[in-house]
Protein backbone atom coordinates (compact mmCIF):
# COMPACT_ATOMS: atom_id res chain seq x y z
CA UNK A 1 0.00 0.00 0.00
CA UNK A 2 3.26 2.29 0.95
CA UNK A 3 4.53 1.92 -2.38
CA UNK A 4 1.32 2.40 -4.36
CA UNK A 5 0.76 5.83 -1.93
CA UNK A 6 4.20 6.76 -2.89
CA UNK A 7 3.76 6.18 -6.92
CA UNK A 8 0.49 8.58 -7.03
CA UNK A 9 2.15 11.37 -5.11
CA UNK A 10 4.79 11.27 -7.83
CA UNK A 11 2.32 10.68 -10.66
CA UNK A 12 0.86 13.79 -9.38
CA UNK A 13 4.08 15.81 -9.23
CA UNK A 14 5.22 15.10 -12.77
CA UNK A 15 1.73 15.76 -14.03
CA UNK A 16 1.08 18.68 -12.56
CA UNK A 17 -0.59 21.10 -14.61
CA UNK A 18 -2.77 24.22 -13.87
CA UNK A 19 -5.73 22.11 -13.67
CA UNK A 20 -4.09 20.05 -10.69
CA UNK A 21 -2.92 23.35 -9.00
CA UNK A 22 -2.09 22.50 -5.37
CA UNK A 23 0.12 19.93 -3.52
CA UNK A 24 -1.35 17.08 -0.97
CA UNK A 25 -1.41 18.84 2.53
CA UNK A 26 0.81 15.62 4.38
CA UNK A 27 3.55 16.60 1.34
CA UNK A 28 6.15 19.37 0.50
CA UNK A 29 6.81 19.14 -3.30
CA UNK A 30 10.26 21.44 -3.62
CA UNK A 31 12.21 22.06 -6.80
CA UNK A 32 15.74 22.37 -6.32
CA UNK A 33 18.58 21.43 -8.88
CA UNK A 34 20.50 18.34 -7.55
CA UNK A 35 22.63 17.15 -10.53
CA UNK A 36 25.88 16.80 -8.36
CA UNK A 37 24.58 14.40 -6.53
CA UNK A 38 27.01 10.75 -7.17
CA UNK A 39 26.49 8.62 -4.06
CA UNK A 40 23.75 8.32 -1.47
CA UNK A 41 26.95 6.84 0.68
CA UNK A 42 27.65 9.20 3.88
CA UNK A 43 30.94 7.76 3.56
CA UNK A 44 31.32 8.92 0.09
CA UNK A 45 28.72 11.89 0.03
CA UNK A 46 30.43 15.49 -0.66
CA UNK A 47 28.47 17.50 -2.46
CA UNK A 48 26.14 20.16 -1.25
CA UNK A 49 22.89 18.21 -2.06
CA UNK A 50 23.86 14.77 -1.40
CA UNK A 51 24.96 16.78 2.12
CA UNK A 52 21.74 18.05 2.49
CA UNK A 53 19.99 14.60 1.89
CA UNK A 54 21.97 13.27 4.31
CA UNK A 55 21.10 15.49 7.16
CA UNK A 56 17.92 14.72 6.69
CA UNK A 57 17.96 10.77 6.28
CA UNK A 58 21.00 10.03 9.22
CA UNK A 59 21.62 11.08 12.78
CA UNK A 60 25.11 12.53 13.13
CA UNK A 61 27.26 11.66 16.89
CA UNK A 62 27.35 15.59 16.90
CA UNK A 63 24.81 18.26 16.11
CA UNK A 64 25.02 22.17 16.52
CA UNK A 65 22.76 25.11 16.55
CA UNK A 66 21.81 26.18 13.61
CA UNK A 67 21.28 29.98 15.35
CA UNK A 68 24.51 29.78 17.88
CA UNK A 69 26.83 27.75 15.92
CA UNK A 70 29.26 27.62 19.12
CA UNK A 71 26.25 25.59 21.22
CA UNK A 72 27.44 22.31 20.60
CA UNK A 73 25.23 19.15 21.54
CA UNK A 74 24.35 14.89 21.54
CA UNK A 75 22.54 13.63 18.78
CA UNK A 76 23.13 9.88 18.47
CA UNK A 77 26.03 10.58 21.55
CA UNK A 78 24.16 11.48 24.54
CA UNK A 79 27.22 12.94 26.18
CA UNK A 80 30.95 12.65 26.12
CA UNK A 81 34.10 12.87 28.18
CA UNK A 82 37.92 13.59 27.26
CA UNK A 83 40.71 12.63 28.92
CA UNK A 84 43.06 15.18 30.42
CA UNK A 85 45.59 14.59 27.90
CA UNK A 86 42.74 15.42 25.46
CA UNK A 87 44.07 12.36 23.30
CA UNK A 88 40.70 10.06 24.31
CA UNK A 89 37.21 10.75 23.96
CA UNK A 90 33.98 8.45 25.40
CA UNK A 91 30.96 9.15 24.09
CA UNK A 92 27.71 7.95 25.18
CA UNK A 93 25.07 6.12 23.03
CA UNK A 94 21.34 7.00 23.60
CA UNK A 95 19.69 3.36 24.43
CA UNK A 96 16.40 4.18 22.39
CA UNK A 97 17.12 4.88 18.68
CA UNK A 98 15.85 2.57 16.28
CA UNK A 99 17.15 3.19 11.93
CA UNK A 100 14.42 3.01 9.75
CA UNK A 101 14.39 -0.85 9.18
CA UNK A 102 13.93 -1.08 12.86
CA UNK A 103 17.18 -2.57 13.64
CA UNK A 104 18.49 -0.72 17.29
CA UNK A 105 21.13 1.69 17.38
CA UNK A 106 24.49 0.70 18.97
CA UNK A 107 27.73 1.17 19.66
CA UNK A 108 28.56 -1.47 17.20
CA UNK A 109 27.12 1.25 14.45
CA UNK A 110 28.76 4.05 15.61
CA UNK A 111 32.30 1.87 15.82
CA UNK A 112 31.58 0.34 12.16
CA UNK A 113 30.16 3.99 10.79
CA UNK A 114 33.31 5.94 11.41
CA UNK A 115 35.85 2.86 11.05
CA UNK A 116 33.84 2.58 7.44
CA UNK A 117 34.72 5.83 6.55
CA UNK A 118 38.62 5.68 6.97
CA UNK A 119 38.55 2.01 5.48
CA UNK A 120 36.83 3.16 2.42
CA UNK A 121 38.72 6.49 2.36
CA UNK A 122 36.35 8.38 -0.23
CA UNK A 123 36.44 12.11 -0.53
CA UNK A 124 35.40 13.25 2.95
CA UNK A 125 37.41 11.02 4.65
CA UNK A 126 40.28 12.87 5.18
CA UNK A 127 37.92 14.78 7.87
CA UNK A 128 38.19 11.65 10.27
CA UNK A 129 41.73 10.78 9.08
CA UNK A 130 43.41 13.97 9.85
CA UNK A 131 43.12 13.07 14.01
CA UNK A 132 45.44 10.25 13.03
CA UNK A 133 42.96 7.56 12.31
CA UNK A 134 43.98 4.70 9.51
CA UNK A 135 43.10 1.65 8.01
CA UNK A 136 46.20 -0.25 9.51
CA UNK A 137 45.07 0.96 13.30
CA UNK A 138 41.28 1.49 13.36
CA UNK A 139 40.61 -1.49 15.25
CA UNK A 140 42.59 -0.02 17.91
CA UNK A 141 41.46 3.90 17.81
CA UNK A 142 37.86 3.75 17.33
CA UNK A 143 36.15 0.62 19.52
CA UNK A 144 32.71 0.13 20.92
CA UNK A 145 33.64 -0.86 24.76
CA UNK A 146 30.27 -1.89 25.76
CA UNK A 147 26.58 -1.58 23.99
CA UNK A 148 26.11 2.13 24.56
CA UNK A 149 29.81 3.57 24.92
CA UNK A 150 32.65 4.07 21.85
CA UNK A 151 36.00 5.39 22.47
CA UNK A 152 37.53 7.47 19.88
CA UNK A 153 41.65 8.02 20.77
CA UNK A 154 42.95 10.91 18.43
CA UNK A 155 46.81 11.87 17.85
CA UNK A 156 47.30 15.25 19.02
CA UNK A 157 45.36 17.30 21.27
CA UNK A 158 43.70 19.19 19.10
CA UNK A 159 41.06 22.32 20.51
CA UNK A 160 38.30 20.08 21.31
CA UNK A 161 35.73 22.11 19.63
CA UNK A 162 37.67 20.98 16.20
CA UNK A 163 37.32 17.13 16.63
CA UNK A 164 33.36 17.40 18.07
CA UNK A 165 32.25 20.24 14.64
CA UNK A 166 34.41 17.42 12.80
CA UNK A 167 32.11 14.70 14.00
CA UNK A 168 29.18 17.37 12.77
CA UNK A 169 29.66 16.83 9.00
CA UNK A 170 28.31 14.37 7.00
CA UNK A 171 30.66 11.96 6.81
CA UNK A 172 30.01 11.36 10.83
CA UNK A 173 26.67 9.92 9.96
CA UNK A 174 25.83 6.49 11.42
CA UNK A 175 24.54 3.71 8.99
CA UNK A 176 22.73 0.44 9.44
CA UNK A 177 25.93 -2.01 10.17
CA UNK A 178 23.71 -5.18 10.30
CA UNK A 179 21.50 -3.86 6.83
CA UNK A 180 24.48 -2.53 5.12
CA UNK A 181 26.35 -5.94 5.53
CA UNK A 182 23.61 -8.00 4.37
CA UNK A 183 24.53 -6.56 1.16
CA UNK A 184 28.04 -6.67 1.44
CA UNK A 185 30.11 -8.09 -1.87
CA UNK A 186 33.14 -9.20 -2.13
CA UNK A 187 34.67 -7.32 1.14
CA UNK A 188 33.19 -3.96 0.12
CA UNK A 189 31.37 -3.17 3.18
CA UNK A 190 28.56 -2.55 1.21
CA UNK A 191 29.74 0.10 -0.62
CA UNK A 192 28.31 -0.96 -3.56
CA UNK A 193 24.92 -1.34 -2.25
CA UNK A 194 24.90 2.17 -0.33
CA UNK A 195 25.28 4.29 -3.20
CA UNK A 196 21.80 3.77 -4.56
CA UNK A 197 20.12 2.89 -1.39
CA UNK A 198 19.11 4.38 2.37
CA UNK A 199 20.91 2.45 5.77
CA UNK A 200 19.89 5.53 8.53
CA UNK A 201 18.21 6.90 11.40
CA UNK A 202 16.77 9.86 10.60
CA UNK A 203 13.76 11.93 10.94
CA UNK A 204 12.63 11.22 6.96
CA UNK A 205 14.02 7.90 4.84
CA UNK A 206 15.20 8.02 1.62
CA UNK A 207 12.93 6.10 -0.84
CA UNK A 208 13.59 6.96 -3.87
CA UNK A 209 16.52 8.57 -6.30
CA UNK A 210 16.18 9.46 -9.76
CA UNK A 211 19.34 11.22 -10.49
CA UNK A 212 18.70 14.95 -11.93
CA UNK A 213 14.98 13.90 -11.50
CA UNK A 214 13.38 12.82 -8.42
CA UNK A 215 14.34 12.58 -4.92
CA UNK A 216 11.35 11.16 -2.38
CA UNK A 217 11.60 10.72 1.47
CA UNK A 218 9.32 9.54 3.80
CA UNK A 219 8.97 10.34 7.41
CA UNK A 220 10.52 7.44 9.89
CA UNK A 221 7.99 6.82 12.02
CA UNK A 222 10.43 4.72 14.05
CA UNK A 223 12.88 8.18 14.78
CA UNK A 224 13.57 8.33 18.20
CA UNK A 225 13.18 12.10 18.48
CA UNK A 226 10.59 14.23 17.62
CA UNK A 227 8.67 13.38 14.86
CA UNK A 228 8.77 15.01 11.10
CA UNK A 229 5.81 16.95 10.85
CA UNK A 230 4.59 16.11 7.33
CA UNK A 231 4.40 12.69 5.90
CA UNK A 232 6.27 13.20 2.58
CA UNK A 233 9.04 15.65 0.61
CA UNK A 234 9.21 15.19 -2.69
CA UNK A 235 12.02 16.62 -4.60
CA UNK A 236 11.96 17.63 -8.15
CA UNK A 237 15.27 18.90 -10.65
CA UNK A 238 14.24 21.21 -12.25
CA UNK A 239 17.23 23.84 -13.11
CA UNK A 240 15.60 27.02 -14.46
CA UNK A 241 14.87 29.30 -11.98
CA UNK A 242 11.85 31.01 -14.42
CA UNK A 243 10.34 27.50 -14.48
CA UNK A 244 10.27 27.39 -10.62
CA UNK A 245 9.05 30.37 -10.27
CA UNK A 246 6.01 29.28 -12.82
CA UNK A 247 5.78 25.99 -10.93
CA UNK A 248 5.41 27.75 -7.55
CA UNK A 249 3.23 30.37 -8.65
CA UNK A 250 0.93 27.98 -10.03
CA UNK A 251 1.09 25.99 -6.81
CA UNK A 252 2.28 22.86 -7.95
CA UNK A 253 5.70 23.05 -5.87
CA UNK A 254 5.60 24.42 -2.55
CA UNK A 255 9.11 25.58 -2.59
CA UNK A 256 11.68 26.85 -4.67
CA UNK A 257 15.60 26.74 -4.23
CA UNK A 258 17.08 28.00 -6.79
CA UNK A 259 15.59 31.55 -7.64
CA UNK A 260 17.62 34.18 -9.57
CA UNK A 261 17.04 37.34 -8.73
CA UNK A 262 14.58 38.89 -11.63
CA UNK A 263 12.31 35.59 -10.45
CA UNK A 264 12.36 37.15 -6.55
CA UNK A 265 11.91 40.15 -7.80
CA UNK A 266 8.59 39.45 -10.13
CA UNK A 267 7.79 37.51 -7.06
CA UNK A 268 7.76 40.26 -4.27
CA UNK A 269 3.91 41.38 -4.69
CA UNK A 270 2.79 38.15 -4.99
CA UNK A 271 0.59 37.42 -1.48
CA UNK A 272 0.62 34.28 -2.16
CA UNK A 273 4.57 33.61 -2.01
CA UNK A 274 7.29 34.58 0.85
CA UNK A 275 10.91 35.22 0.47
CA UNK A 276 13.42 33.91 2.89
CA UNK A 277 17.15 34.48 3.19
CA UNK A 278 20.05 33.37 5.08
CA UNK A 279 23.56 33.96 5.14
CA UNK A 280 25.79 31.20 4.65
CA UNK A 281 29.26 29.66 4.57
CA UNK A 282 29.82 28.99 0.99
CA UNK A 283 32.30 30.53 -0.89
CA UNK A 284 32.38 31.19 -4.60
CA UNK A 285 35.96 30.72 -5.93
CA UNK A 286 37.83 30.33 -8.95
CA UNK A 287 40.66 27.44 -9.16
CA UNK A 288 43.08 27.71 -11.61
CA UNK A 289 45.59 24.58 -12.19
CA UNK A 290 48.82 25.30 -11.68
CA UNK A 291 49.71 22.89 -14.24
CA UNK A 292 48.46 25.09 -16.43
CA UNK A 293 51.71 26.49 -18.07
CA UNK A 294 49.99 30.48 -17.87
CA UNK A 295 48.44 29.98 -14.54
CA UNK A 296 51.14 28.66 -12.91
CA UNK A 297 52.76 32.20 -13.17
CA UNK A 298 52.64 34.70 -9.69
CA UNK A 299 51.95 37.56 -11.86
CA UNK A 300 49.01 35.79 -14.04
CA UNK A 301 47.29 34.20 -10.88
CA UNK A 302 47.43 38.14 -9.16
CA UNK A 303 46.16 39.93 -12.59
CA UNK A 304 43.26 37.28 -12.70
CA UNK A 305 42.16 38.72 -8.99
CA UNK A 306 41.75 42.07 -10.68
CA UNK A 307 39.87 41.19 -14.11
CA UNK A 308 36.81 40.09 -12.41
CA UNK A 309 33.97 42.09 -12.14
CA UNK A 310 32.89 42.14 -7.98
CA UNK A 311 30.28 45.06 -8.08
CA UNK A 312 28.80 44.50 -11.60
CA UNK A 313 28.12 40.32 -10.70
CA UNK A 314 26.84 41.09 -7.09
CA UNK A 315 24.63 43.98 -8.15
CA UNK A 316 22.97 41.94 -10.87
CA UNK A 317 23.28 38.48 -10.94
CA UNK A 318 23.73 37.55 -7.80
CA UNK A 319 21.41 40.33 -6.46
CA UNK A 320 20.21 39.14 -2.98
CA UNK A 321 22.50 35.72 -3.63
CA UNK A 322 25.53 36.78 -2.56
CA UNK A 323 27.80 39.53 -0.62
CA UNK A 324 31.66 40.31 -1.55
CA UNK A 325 34.04 38.26 -0.11
CA UNK A 326 37.77 37.44 -1.19
CA UNK A 327 39.21 34.89 1.62
CA UNK A 328 39.49 31.72 2.44
CA UNK A 329 37.36 31.80 5.52
CA UNK A 330 33.55 33.09 5.32
CA UNK A 331 32.11 35.69 7.76
CA UNK A 332 31.00 34.41 10.65
CA UNK A 333 34.07 31.95 11.22
CA UNK A 334 36.73 32.40 14.05
CA UNK A 335 39.90 34.07 12.17
CA UNK A 336 37.39 35.76 9.46
CA UNK A 337 39.46 37.94 7.25
CA UNK A 338 36.71 40.85 5.43
CA UNK A 339 39.27 43.27 3.57
CA UNK A 340 38.65 43.49 0.09
CA UNK A 341 41.93 44.46 -1.49
CA UNK A 342 40.78 43.48 -5.31
CA UNK A 343 38.13 45.12 -7.46
CA UNK A 344 37.82 45.09 -11.07
CA UNK A 345 41.26 46.87 -12.62
CA UNK A 346 42.20 46.21 -16.40
CA UNK A 347 45.17 48.37 -16.45
CA UNK A 348 46.77 46.90 -13.04
CA UNK A 349 45.94 43.53 -14.66
CA UNK A 350 47.63 44.33 -18.04
CA UNK A 351 50.28 45.57 -16.21
CA UNK A 352 51.25 42.56 -14.33
CA UNK A 353 50.55 40.53 -17.90
CA UNK A 354 53.54 42.60 -19.24
CA UNK A 355 56.02 41.79 -16.70
CA UNK A 356 55.90 38.44 -17.70
CA UNK A 357 55.89 38.71 -21.57
CA UNK A 358 52.07 38.26 -21.91
CA UNK A 359 50.71 41.51 -23.17
CA UNK A 360 49.31 39.55 -26.26
CA UNK A 361 47.23 37.13 -24.07
CA UNK A 362 46.77 33.74 -24.28
CA UNK A 363 43.33 30.83 -24.13
CA UNK A 364 42.61 29.32 -21.40
CA UNK A 365 39.01 26.91 -20.72
CA UNK A 366 36.82 27.03 -17.79
CA UNK A 367 34.56 24.62 -16.64
CA UNK A 368 31.57 25.28 -14.95
CA UNK A 369 28.26 23.61 -13.88
CA UNK A 370 26.01 24.60 -16.92
CA UNK A 371 23.58 26.16 -14.11
CA UNK A 372 22.79 29.64 -12.81
CA UNK A 373 24.14 31.72 -11.76
CA UNK A 374 27.53 29.95 -12.31
CA UNK A 375 26.48 30.23 -16.22
CA UNK A 376 25.59 33.70 -15.93
CA UNK A 377 28.93 34.35 -13.83
CA UNK A 378 31.35 32.06 -16.22
CA UNK A 379 30.15 34.76 -19.52
CA UNK A 380 31.56 38.15 -16.62
CA UNK A 381 34.19 36.63 -16.67
CA UNK A 382 34.95 35.78 -19.98
CA UNK A 383 34.19 39.68 -20.79
CA UNK A 384 36.36 41.18 -18.89
CA UNK A 385 39.06 38.34 -19.57
CA UNK A 386 38.63 39.18 -22.79
CA UNK A 387 40.13 42.91 -22.32
CA UNK A 388 43.39 42.18 -21.29
CA UNK A 389 43.55 40.08 -23.86
CA UNK A 390 43.33 36.84 -22.37
CA UNK A 391 40.28 34.48 -24.07
CA UNK A 392 38.45 32.23 -22.15
CA UNK A 393 36.67 29.08 -23.58
CA UNK A 394 33.53 27.87 -21.62
CA UNK A 395 33.03 23.94 -20.91
CA UNK A 396 29.28 23.73 -19.11
CA UNK A 397 28.76 20.26 -18.16
CA UNK A 398 26.48 18.55 -15.53
CA UNK A 399 27.63 19.19 -11.74
CA UNK A 400 29.07 15.41 -11.16
CA UNK A 401 31.06 15.82 -14.85
CA UNK A 402 32.86 19.10 -13.82
CA UNK A 403 33.13 17.76 -10.44
CA UNK A 404 35.02 14.36 -11.65
CA UNK A 405 37.29 16.48 -13.99
CA UNK A 406 37.62 19.25 -11.38
CA UNK A 407 39.25 16.15 -8.66
CA UNK A 408 40.92 14.83 -11.62
CA UNK A 409 43.37 17.95 -12.02
CA UNK A 410 42.32 17.97 -15.88
CA UNK A 411 40.61 21.57 -15.81
CA UNK A 412 42.50 24.55 -16.21
CA UNK A 413 39.96 26.95 -14.50
CA UNK A 414 37.09 25.69 -12.42
CA UNK A 415 34.04 27.91 -11.33
CA UNK A 416 32.85 26.65 -8.13
CA UNK A 417 31.24 27.49 -4.72
CA UNK A 418 32.52 25.51 -1.77
CA UNK A 419 31.14 25.17 1.67
CA UNK A 420 32.60 24.30 5.09
CA UNK A 421 32.43 20.90 5.84
CA UNK A 422 32.17 22.14 9.65
CA UNK A 423 32.26 24.85 11.42
CA UNK A 424 35.94 25.36 12.60
CA UNK A 425 38.28 27.72 10.50
CA UNK A 426 40.16 24.55 10.15
CA UNK A 427 37.79 23.65 7.00
CA UNK A 428 38.53 25.96 4.90
CA UNK A 429 42.13 26.32 5.89
CA UNK A 430 42.76 22.83 5.36
CA UNK A 431 41.46 22.64 1.72
CA UNK A 432 41.94 26.16 0.08
CA UNK A 433 45.44 26.46 2.09
CA UNK A 434 47.06 22.99 2.89
CA UNK A 435 48.70 20.76 0.38
CA UNK A 436 50.91 18.14 1.99
CA UNK A 437 51.42 16.16 -1.00
CA UNK A 438 51.29 17.54 -4.43
CA UNK A 439 51.78 14.18 -6.38
CA UNK A 440 49.09 13.00 -8.40
CA UNK A 441 48.81 10.09 -6.61
CA UNK A 442 48.66 11.76 -3.10
CA UNK A 443 46.28 10.37 -0.53
CA UNK A 444 45.23 13.73 0.45
CA UNK A 445 43.11 15.87 -2.35
CA UNK A 446 41.95 19.11 -0.78
CA UNK A 447 41.35 21.82 -3.43
CA UNK A 448 45.06 23.45 -2.91
CA UNK A 449 46.28 19.57 -4.59
CA UNK A 450 43.53 19.92 -6.84
CA UNK A 451 45.09 22.90 -8.63
CA UNK A 452 48.48 21.72 -8.38
CA UNK A 453 49.46 24.47 -5.68
CA UNK A 454 52.68 23.00 -3.45
CA UNK A 455 52.58 24.99 -0.83
CA UNK A 456 54.78 23.23 2.27
CA UNK A 457 55.48 26.75 3.98
CA UNK A 458 51.43 27.40 4.12
CA UNK A 459 50.86 23.72 5.07
CA UNK A 460 52.99 24.31 8.19
CA UNK A 461 51.40 27.02 9.57
CA UNK A 462 47.56 25.68 9.00
CA UNK A 463 49.29 22.86 11.10
CA UNK A 464 50.62 25.10 13.75
CA UNK A 465 47.07 26.68 14.20
CA UNK A 466 44.68 24.12 14.45
CA UNK A 467 47.10 22.97 17.85
CA UNK A 468 46.95 26.48 19.30
CA UNK A 469 44.89 26.41 22.37
CA UNK A 470 44.46 30.01 22.90
CA UNK A 471 41.59 31.40 20.70
CA UNK A 472 42.49 34.73 20.31
CA UNK A 473 46.16 33.44 18.87
CA UNK A 474 44.88 31.18 16.67
CA UNK A 475 42.01 33.86 15.34
CA UNK A 476 45.35 35.94 14.26
CA UNK A 477 47.33 33.17 12.91
CA UNK A 478 44.13 32.46 10.45
CA UNK A 479 44.42 36.21 9.21
CA UNK A 480 47.78 35.90 8.75
CA UNK A 481 47.24 33.43 6.64
CA UNK A 482 44.30 35.01 4.86
CA UNK A 483 46.76 37.97 3.96
CA UNK A 484 49.57 35.85 2.30
CA UNK A 485 46.79 33.54 0.48
CA UNK A 486 45.07 36.40 -1.05
CA UNK A 487 48.75 37.51 -2.60
CA UNK A 488 50.01 34.28 -3.05
CA UNK A 489 47.05 31.76 -4.54
CA UNK A 490 45.92 30.22 -7.34
CA UNK A 491 42.26 30.90 -6.25
CA UNK A 492 40.30 33.60 -6.93
CA UNK A 493 38.08 34.23 -3.83
CA UNK A 494 34.68 36.04 -5.10
CA UNK A 495 31.60 35.99 -3.04
CA UNK A 496 30.05 34.18 -0.46
CA UNK A 497 27.12 32.81 -0.34
CA UNK A 498 23.41 34.18 0.65
CA UNK A 499 20.86 31.51 0.46
CA UNK A 500 17.17 32.39 -1.17
CA UNK A 501 14.30 30.30 -0.30
CA UNK A 502 10.66 31.08 -2.29
CA UNK A 503 7.98 29.52 -0.79
CA UNK A 504 4.34 29.30 -0.83
CA UNK A 505 2.92 31.18 2.57
CA UNK A 506 1.32 28.29 4.34
CA UNK A 507 4.69 26.44 4.47
CA UNK A 508 6.24 27.37 7.58
CA UNK A 509 9.07 25.27 9.74
CA UNK A 510 11.76 24.74 6.94
CA UNK A 511 14.77 25.11 8.81
CA UNK A 512 17.72 26.84 6.62
CA UNK A 513 21.06 26.87 8.56
CA UNK A 514 24.58 28.14 8.32
CA UNK A 515 25.71 25.51 6.47
CA UNK A 516 24.59 23.05 3.10
CA UNK A 517 24.20 20.26 5.44
CA UNK A 518 22.10 22.37 8.14
CA UNK A 519 18.75 22.88 6.22
CA UNK A 520 16.22 20.57 7.55
CA UNK A 521 12.95 19.55 6.77
CA UNK A 522 11.82 18.03 9.91
CA UNK A 523 9.46 20.86 11.38
CA UNK A 524 8.17 21.80 8.32
CA UNK A 525 4.38 22.74 8.47
CA UNK A 526 1.52 23.38 5.65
Amino acid sequence: MKRILVLACMIFVLGATQSMAGTPKDTLVMANAFDDIITLDPAEIFEFSGAELAANAYDRLIGFDVDNVSEIFGVVAESWKVSDDGLLYTFKIRKNIEFASGNKLTAEDVEFSLQRAVLLDKSPAFILTQFGFTPENVNQTIKAVDTYTVELRIDKPYAVTFFLYCLTSTVGSVVDKKLVMEHEDNGDLGYGWLKTNYAGSGPYELKTWKPSELLVFERNDNYWGEKAKLKRIIVRHVTESATQRLLLEKGDIDIARNMQPDDVKGLSKNPDVKIRTKAKGAVWYLGLNQKNQYLKIPQVRQAFKYLIDYEGMVSTILDGKATIHQAFLPKGFLGAYEELPFSLDVEKAKALLKEVGLEKGFTVSMDTRNTEPATSMALSIQSTLAKANITLEIIPGEGKQTLTKYRARQHDIYIGRWGPDYMDPHTNADTFARNPDNADDAKSKPLAWRNAWDIPEMTAMADAAVLESNTQKRAAMYIEMQKIHQKTSPFVIMFQDIEILAKRSNVNGFILGPSFDSNFYQYTIK
